[in-house]
């Protein structure tokens, strides 16, 4: 139990100790597509995975799960489309080991818009309307990320994340950041407690703009012109805890629960204060011979104020199959929705896995995951 200890010890140093006078310059939203999520099976549990993952796309939930991979090559690729389809997210990942106690993984993800109209020279010199001027743009946000797994103990396995970010606006604004995660993961028989400190060392984006681009559209508007700026994206902590059900000799059940830690002042979640603000996520996963797979999620709780003034509670459920055909390919699918309590439809997220060479059962120097 020391280990989860020193977890609660360091989540509390570097998330909330160090954060606490940075809210009056920080923006509360912050790089918000790294908080979508990657992989159909995670989306399909809502969320709740940083004390239940084990494959290549734990890089993105919690980098110390990437010890569970049992293969010594995995790849992943994930495709999905929000807001009928306007907006695009992917995700590739590749992980491989070093020597017996080490793994490493690589992983991208974009999340844009494209073909976005640039109509501000819809009317040319001498005030005739003329679509051929019309242009097109692309608006995209991308992550690289680079991992580290170590296989600490029996116990207690420990992994970070480097993140390279690049967001772009046409040739309007562009800017580069960098990040840091931390994640660690306690194995205890059917139990397992897991916690991720997402932009441990608050990941900024360095923004520069093209003024002159936009100057006189912003003039005509009343609007400001934008400048160059630093955007902070502040720390959150996710805890996390992963039981096991044995129902049969063929039927599992495995149920996670995910409390994910804001520290950038109120917001709408089950809990909230000035200081910090808790989000539950809840993921149910029923495996039939581990070959087929039933998932179930909800997160998102909020209260809402409906006309009369009256409150009430709602939430985001989400759904999701898992096939694994053969040894090498396994297939996810999810039903989710990327809003909160907004009108925007549900989307149907694919993702694919394939892994080659499986490793020996004693390949790893310290023990593992019991499922």
């Amino acid at each position: 139990m020391n280990c989860i200890k020193y977890l609660v010890a360091l989540t509390t140093i570097l998330g909330l100790v160090r954060i606490s006078s940075a809210q009056s310059f920080v923006p509360k939203y912050s790089n918000e597509f790294m908080n979508i999520g990657i992989g159909a099976r995670g989306l399909a549990m809502g969320g709740a995975q940083v004390s239940a993952v084990k494959d290549v796309t734990a890089v993105y939930w919690n980098p110390a799960g990437l010890i569970g991979v049992k293969h010594e090559y995995e790849f992943s690729l994930m495709h999905a489309e929000y807001f009928a389809g306007i907006a695009k997210y992917d995700y590739a990942g590749f992980t491989t080991n070093i020597e017996e106690d080490n793994q490493i993984a690589i992983s991208l993800i974009r999340f844009g818009v494209d073909d976005i109209p640039d109509t501000r020279f819809l009317y040319d010199a001498n005030g005739a309307l003329n679509y051929n001027n019309i242009q097109f743009f692309n608006a995209a946000d991308y992550a690289l990320l680079l991992s580290f797994a170590r296989d600490v103990s029996d116990v207690f396995k420990f992994g970070i994340n480097t993140k390279i970010i690049h967001r772009n606006v046409g040739k309007f604004a562009h800017a580069w950041g960098f990040g840091l995660d931390l994640g660690g993961l306690v194995l205890l028989d059917e139990w397992r407690v897991g916690v991720m400190l997402r932009d441990v060392t608050s990941t900024f984006n360095a923004w520069s703009h093209n003024a002159e681009m936009v100057r006189e559209v912003y003039a005509q508007t009343d609007n400001e012109v934008p400048i160059n700026s630093i955007e902070l994206t502040l720390p959150r902590a996710i805890f996390s805890v992963t039981r096991d059900f044995e129902i049969t000799d063929d039927i599992r059940v495995q149920g996670v629960l995910d409390l994910d830690f804001t520290f950038d002042g109120r917001r709408n979640t089950i809990f909230g204060t000035n200081l910090v603000s808790i989000d539950p996520r809840l993921g149910i996963e029923a495996a039939y011979r581990s070959l087929f797979f039933v998932r179930l999620g909800g997160n998102n709780i909020q209260r809402v104020v409906d006309f009369d003034a009256s409150q009430s509670l709602v939430w985001r459920p989400s759904f999701g199959l898992g096939v694994l055909l053969s040894e090498r390919f396994m297939i996810d699918y999810a039903l989710s929705d990327i809003g909160s309590v907004s009108q925007t439809p549900y989307s149907h997220i694919f993702s694919v896995k394939v892994s080659l060479h499986t490793f020996d059962e004693k390949f790893r120097l310290n023990k593992g995951w019991k499922y």
